[in-house]
C-alpha cells in the first residue's frame, strides 16, 4: 500500500510539473504575444499605416507567437510535436483545397489591403456593385449603393475584375 502511495506521488509530482510548466508557458506566451502585437501596432501607428492593415498585421503577429507557444506547450506535456506539426500541415492542406473559395477571398483580401487599389470612403465600382467603401474586410468588402443597400462583395470578385474609382466624389 505504501509503495502504490508513493507511486502515486511520483506520477503526481513528475506530471503535476509538466503541466504547471505548460501552464507557465501559455500564461508567459501569451503575455508576450499581447506585448509583441502592442509593440506592433504602436510602430505601424506611428509609421502611419493604414488602420485595416495595422489591425490585419495585429492579429496575424498575435495568432503565430500564439501558435508557436501552444507547440512548445505540447512538447512541454510530453507530446511528440513533430508527428502533430505534419498531422497539422496534413489537415491543413485537406481543408486549404476544401476552402479553396474562401482561401482565395483572404489571399484577395490581403492584396486589397497591402496595394490599396481603394481606400474606405471611395466611391467604386468593383466586383459588379457601385457605391461608397463602407469597410474592407479581410473575406470581403462591404459597399453602400447610392440608395442606401449594403453590398457584401468577395473580395476575389473585386480584385479579378475591373475596378473604377470615382476621384470626383468626395
Amino acid at each position: 500500500m505504501q509503495e502504490s502511495i508513493q507511486k502515486i506521488y511520483g506520477y503526481i509530482i513528475q506530471y503535476g510539473m509538466s503541466v504547471a510548466a505548460a501552464i507557465v508557458i501559455l500564461v508567459v506566451g501569451r503575455l508576450v504575444a499581447k506585448f509583441i502585437t502592442h509593440v506592433l501596432e504602436g510602430s505601424m501607428h506611428k509609421a502611419g499605416v493604414d488602420k485595416t492593415l495595422g489591425s490585419f498585421m495585429r492579429h496575424l503577429a498575435f495568432y503565430g507567437v500564439m501558435t508557436f507557444v501552444c507547440i512548445a506547450a505540447l512538447n512541454k506535456l510530453g507530446v511528440e510535436t513533430s508527428s502533430f506539426i505534419a498531422v497539422v500541415g496534413a489537415g491543413s492542406l485537406a481543408i486549404g483545397l476544401a476552402l479553396q473559395g474562401s482561401l482565395a477571398n483572404f489571399a484577395s483580401g490581403f492584396m486589397i489591403i497591402i496595394f490599396q487599389p481603394f481606400k474606405v470612403g471611395d466611391m467604386v465600382d468593383a466586383g459588379g456593385a457601385q457605391g461608397r467603401v463602407e469597410e474592407i474586410q479581410i473575406f470581403n468588402t462591404i459597399i453602400i449603393t447610392v440608395d442606401k443597400k449594403r453590398v457584401i462583395v468577395p473580395n476575389s470578385k473585386i480584385t479579378g475584375d475591373k475596378i473604377t474609382i470615382d476621384p470626383n466624389a468626395a
